[in-house]
């Protein structure tokens, strides 16, 4: 990485193209976009605080403040993706919270965004053609609903939320929602739709909003007169609307049919300095805010302005007409053409499209003069001194005087659409540019010292030397000129065609001269020749310049971004790149101490840079020289300002005789009136005192009467008290007399309930004995299955054991002709390991900022630590609700004893279950038979399986034998390509001795009218050439062994073209087997599953009918005579219901003690042959149901 470190400092510019542009932070900070970030501006102490837009950003879209003023939403296009990011204002610097990127919808741009009255949802508006509302919870980063919009008439601007509710998705909730309006041909930008040019058109009466009818009469009437609406803003006494270029309307609510009713109208005032005053305050208001104490309006315009409006002045001063004042100054409202700094004052010139000049200071961060013309500026240059300026306008080149509060012509030049203009250092000369020629001039005598001409093109850059002896230029031509002031001639020249340069630098000893242009490479040009290119990497430079010091070289690139780096340039790409301006940057200054960096840009803004090394250290200027403090003033502006003077001091006199003269009537006044009023206030006294003391009589007289109500009061209660005691006790004896008959039939009932279970003990004996012997037969049958695999697993080791030992024989003979090549190839890559080892070093210096990108991530790890620790706290908190709950549940088990009681009802439902009993049973049976073949179709499946996986065991090793193929190919490429890189490395020497004999030659031809300097020149070319020559045929190769090489090259890469075929074809046949094998054994599983499932499925039935026939026998030993069925039927439901529970259970364990074999043999085959396990190392997992069931 670079060691230079620039951080932006001060922003002068607004980008009011931004959807919503403008926003309030708290009462004193807005948020607004300038350059390619957003601004955090303090009103008062007016500092800034950078929101830096994304990493390769194109420019911001729009803007959305949270109404918790906590989150800030940038729509962006990074890398030509739309994407929306969101920041987390408080903290500083502002944090990244959320970044969309993904969307499941097509999508160009967002060009509107909005957030939910809980700042919890998002909305966003895409443009056209697709013209999509997207809604999301945008912490979740999920997406909730999309919705199409209408856009064939009325295309949308803008969206917003209902204050009220913020889940409205409807259609006409959706419209509410929506302000767009159809745009005239001067408006871009407008919110409110309507065909008929009316002033507004609110939502249905439905919604929560406004609606049409309620608009008072006065704006009724005026509604086909009035121009279109392009702002609307909304504040607890009303609204406020732009109503026109340059007016802003206030309504207020009237109580009348809650309608509005319009209370004041707010012009931007013109500006006195404007080549055109009457069509200065012509601006369309783009967006506008109030703060949230509503104390402060502020608008944005069309032309990049912002103003401001205090809402008190307009309460209190309403017949005065209201104008806005700007926030600070006016800004540049088109893109800036030219910038320069001086030596002896802290300032900075620029001039825009706009056909303005302003003068800037970068130390108080402040414009200082501005004034606007009737043409174009394309280029400015200021004077070392500070106090003249030089501006090329589309007519002519202008010098011009700045004096206290004006910027003076005094002096024109015939020089027409000057691009490009500069002083000297000195300031005795200047160079103007008029397309292909350049003038220089002399500051004192202004006359044309000399004319410099030589460019086939149009120049773009001129600088001078550190001495005033030369000057460099450079044009769209290709051509880098040195030129000598004192000659008026060429000294040194580089041309190349293929290139348009845009812009020139030169080192402080005047050797080195650094350009850059259409070809993207920074060139390092000196005596005619290139010494090094370096490239820029997929951008276009556009500026650059190089520091007094001569150890650091900025560059600007067409994207907006700037790259500092440390002179001597780097090789790779060692340099810090910073998101500075929303369009290609035009022009870079460096001030004279080294301290501050200047850039300007097409997006209109100007942009100060604090320069840094990597220590964060300011770098320190060579000689501290304190800034000229004087200012140019005329005679004549000196004379009317001390006559202005005078006569305000007459009429300050004369304000103090009148002021003291009021003082004394209103003291007189104010005297009388408190004599009148202390007079009433005391008469007052004495009727209050009056009035108390009958107040206080009725006080005590009521008194009296509560006291003896109360006592009446409580001798009632105390007689219905003792009433109350004799009635409860007569039914506790009742309720007494009850429980004890209840307790005389629970102990009934658990006698009954014992019988039963020893009877159910018994009958689940028997069935158990009978399902042993039933499954000791079937592992006797499995055990015999075992054995066979067993033997055939050791006929198949020792067909591997010979396959192994035939391929060891073969791969012994191919190791000792492989060893043979390769200790050729040894040699050779000895050679190319000392060429490595230079690359090796650049790539540790890689490695170590790649070390350091993982530090910052471990920080990033730490974070996420302490965020899991918080969530295990919360984790434990829920453990403890959760024991809460089960508390509960025990709790309520014990309810539920006692609801028990309703089993009586329960009594007459066992009829029907009784006769459902036996069609259960039925089909029961029925799922026997059928569990029965699909087990028999299960063994099928396994020994498929079997089969195929010996086939996967011989396509790996076919695959292997491949691979090895495959490596040897690929050494052989290698081999090639290295030879390859050495004949290019030949060749580009030969071009580059070529191009230095050919400029060489071309200096040479200049002296042929002068013999003997051509005949020495000639000489030195012999000299210098011919003997290279000489020395490359010797080392050069003879013929007959290049011809064996090329012969022996071709014949290698024929093979090597026959082996890739073949490689191919293989791996797609291997391929697609394993794609069938593998398609088989998922398809075989899933059958598996299925199986489960069903077993799953009669167990729970099963489960079912065991506890109805619970019931069921409970009611026959109530001896209830309805319900009880003949005793003969009562045992063999019970038996198969037993059989059919645990024959299930045992069932599943039986095939998950065979698949746990059959994993178990694979594993040790696989050990035993030393291949890799298939597929990850298992096939998937079956799904195997565990059965949880209760005992009957």
């Amino acid at each position: 990485m670079s060691v230079i470190v620039a951080q932006p400092l001060h922003v002068f510019g607004l980008r009011s193209r931004v959807a919503n542009c403008v926003c309030y932070f708290d009462e004193q900070i807005i948020i607004y976009p300038s350059g390619n970030s957003c601004l955090k501006y303090h009103l008062e102490q007016r500092w800034q605080k950078f929101i830096p837009g994304s990493e390769k950003s194109q420019g911001m879209l729009a803007l959305a403040m949270s109404p918790n003023r906590r989150y800030l939403a940038i729509s962006e296009i990074v890398q030509e993706k739309p994407t929306i990011t969101i920041y987390e204002l408080p903290s500083v610097p502002c944090k990244k919270r959320k970044v969309l990127s993904v969307f499941d919808f097509p999508v160009q741009e967002f060009i509107s965004l909005a957030f939910s009255p809980d700042s919890k949802y998002l909305v966003a508006q895409t443009g056209p053609p697709e013209s999509n509302l997207a809604y999301w919870m945008w912490e979740k980063q999920r997406m909730m609903a999309v919705v199409k919009a209408d856009v064939q008439n009325n295309p949308v601007y803008q969206v917003s939320f209902n204050p009220q509710d913020n889940t409205q998705s409807g259609d006409q909730r959706w419209e509410t929602s929506i302000e767009c309006k159809e745009p005239p041909s001067e408006v871009v930008k407008d919110k409110v739709p309507h065909e008929s040019e009316s002033l507004f058109e609110f939502p249905t009466t439905g919604s929560p909003d406004l609606s049409s009818e309620m608009l008072s009469e006065a704006v009724g009437q005026q509604q086909a007169t009035l121009p279109q609406v392009s702002a609307i803003a909304a504040y607890s006494k009303g609204f406020a609307c732009s109503a026109g270029p340059g007016v802003v309307l206030l309504f207020e609510k009237t109580e009348e049919r809650e309608g509005y009713r319009e209370n004041r109208e707010i012009r931007i005032p013109q500006d006195q300095r404007s080549s055109d005053p009457n069509q200065s305050d012509k601006q369309d208001v783009t967006c506008m805010c109030f703060s949230p104490s509503e104390e402060t309006l502020l608008i944005s315009t069309s032309k990049n302005q912002l103003y401001i409006f205090t809402m008190s002045s307009s309460d209190i001063i309403k017949a005065e007409p209201a104008h806005f004042e700007y926030l600070n100054f006016p800004l540049h409202s088109a893109a800036i053409t030219g910038l320069d700094t001086c030596i002896r004052k802290p300032l900075v010139a620029t001039c825009s499209l706009d056909r303005s000049v302003r003068i800037w200071n970068y130390e108080t961060n402040t414009l200082d003069l501005y004034k606007e013309y009737q043409e174009e500026a394309y280029a400015i240059s200021l004077h070392p001194t500070g106090h003249y300026v030089l501006v090329g306008f589309s007519d002519k080149l202008r010098l011009m005087n700045l004096l206290i509060d004006d910027i003076r012509t005094f002096k024109d030049f015939t020089v027409r659409g000057c691009r490009e203009c500069t002083f000297s250092n000195g300031g005795h000369l200047f160079a103007a540019v008029n397309g292909n020629v350049i003038h220089i001039y002399s500051t004192t005598s202004f006359e044309n010292v000399n004319n410099l001409k030589g460019h086939n093109g149009k120049v773009r850059s001129v600088i001078w030397s550190g001495d005033d002896n030369k000057l460099i230029s450079c044009g769209t031509d290709g051509a880098v000129y040195e030129w000598s002031l004192l000659t008026g001639k060429r000294d040194t020249e580089c041309v190349l065609k293929t290139c348009s340069y845009s812009s020139v630098a030169m080192s402080p000893d005047a050797k080195i001269i650094f350009a850059v242009g259409s070809d993207q490479t920074l060139k390092e040009i000196s005596d005619s020749s290139i010494l090094r290119e370096v490239p820029s990497f997929d951008v276009t430079y556009t500026a650059i310049v190089v520091s007094h010091s001569g150890r650091m070289v900025f560059t600007g690139t067409s994207m907006g971004t700037i790259r500092s780096m440390k002179y001597p340039l780097p090789v790779h790409k060692e340099f810090n790149e910073y998101q500075a301006h929303a369009g290609p940057i035009t022009k870079m200054s460096i001030t004279s101490d080294d301290q501050f960096l200047l850039t300007i840009s097409e997006d209109g803004c100007l942009l100060i840079w604090k320069v840094y090394d990597k220590e964060g250290r300011g770098l320190k200027r060579e000689k501290e020289v304190g800034y000229a403090e004087e200012v140019l003033i005329t005679k004549t502006d000196m004379e009317e300002k001390t006559q202005v003077m005078l006569e305000l001091k007459t009429r300050v006199e004369e304000l103090k005789m009148e002021n003291e003269y009021q003082l004394r009537l209103k003291d007189m006044n104010y005297n009388e009136k408190m004599k009148e009023l202390t007079e009433k206030f005391i008469q007052e006294m004495e009727s209050l005192k009056t009035k108390n003391q009958v107040l206080k009589a009725e006080k005590e007289k009521q008194e009296l009467q509560y006291q003896e109500q109360l006592s009446e009061q409580m001798e009632k209660q105390s007689r219905e008290v003792q009433d109350l005691e004799s009635v409860n006790n007569q039914k506790l004896l009742l309720e007494y007399e009850k429980y004890q008959e209840l307790q005389v039939k629970s102990q009934r009932m658990q006698e009954e309930y014992e019988k039963q279970l020893h009877d159910m003990e018994e009958t689940k004996n028997q069935a158990l004995e009978e399902l042993t012997e039933y499954y000791e037969a079937k592992l006797h049958e499995k055990t015999t299955l075992l054995e066979e695999a067993q033997d055939d697993a050791r006929q198949q080791l020792r067909e591997f054991e010979e396959t192994k030992k035939q391929i060891e024989e073969d791969e012994d003979r191919e190791i000792q002709e492989i060893k043979i090549k390769y200790e050729r190839r040894l040699r050779e890559e000895r050679e190319s390991n000392l060429r490595l080892k230079g690359e090796t070093g650049i790539m540790r210096k890689k490695f170590s900022s790649l070390q350091k990108e993982i530090e910052e991530r471990s920080t990033d790890i730490e974070t996420m630590r302490m965020e899991q620790q918080k969530l295990q706290g919360i984790i434990k908190s829920l453990e403890k609700d959760i024991l809460g709950l089960k508390r509960e549940i025990q709790e309520r088990d014990e309810t539920i004893q006692d609801k028990e009681k309703r089993i009586y009802d329960l009594k007459k439902k066992n009829q029907e279950l009784e006769k459902f009993k036996f069609v259960l049973d039925y089909k029961i049976k029925e799922l026997k038979k059928q569990i029965e073949p699909r087990e028999n179709d299960i063994k099928v499946m396994k020994e498929q399986i079997q089969e195929m996986e010996g086939e996967l065991e011989r396509f790996h090793k076919q695959n292997m034998q491949l691979e090895l193929n495959i490596t040897e190919l690929r050494q052989k490429l290698k081999a090639t390509d290295r030879e390859m890189h050495k004949e290019q490395q030949k060749e580009r020497d030969m071009e580059a001795l070529v191009k230095r004999f050919k400029t060489d030659l071309h200096n040479c031809v200049g002296f042929i009218q002068d013999p003997k300097k051509l005949k020495e020149r000639v000489r030195e070319l012999y000299n210098k050439y011919v003997q290279q020559a000489d020395m490359v045929e010797i080392v050069g190769v003879d013929t007959d062994l290049q011809q064996e090489y090329t012969r022996q090259r071709e014949h290698l890469e024929r093979n090597l073209a026959t082996l890739k075929k073949k490689v191919v074809k293989e791996s797609e046949i291997h391929r697609a087997d394993n794609v069938r094998i593998m398609q088989e054994n998922v398809s075989l599983i899933k059958e598996i599953n299925e199986l489960r499932r069903e077993l799953k499925v009669t167990r729970t039935q099963v489960h079912d009918l065991q506890s109805a026939l619970g019931l069921n026998r409970k009611n026959k030993k109530q001896g209830i005579p309805d319900t009880v069925p003949s005793r003969e039927l009562l045992p063999s439901p019970n038996v198969l219901r037993l059989n059919v529970g645990e024959e299930t259970e045992r069932i599943i364990e039986m095939q998950r003690l065979e698949i746990k074999c059959l994993r178990d043999q694979t594993q040790g085959q696989e050990q035993v042959l030393a291949l890799p396990p298939l597929s990850g190392g298992t096939l998937p997992k079956l799904e195997i149901e565990r059965s949880h069931g209760g005992q009957p």
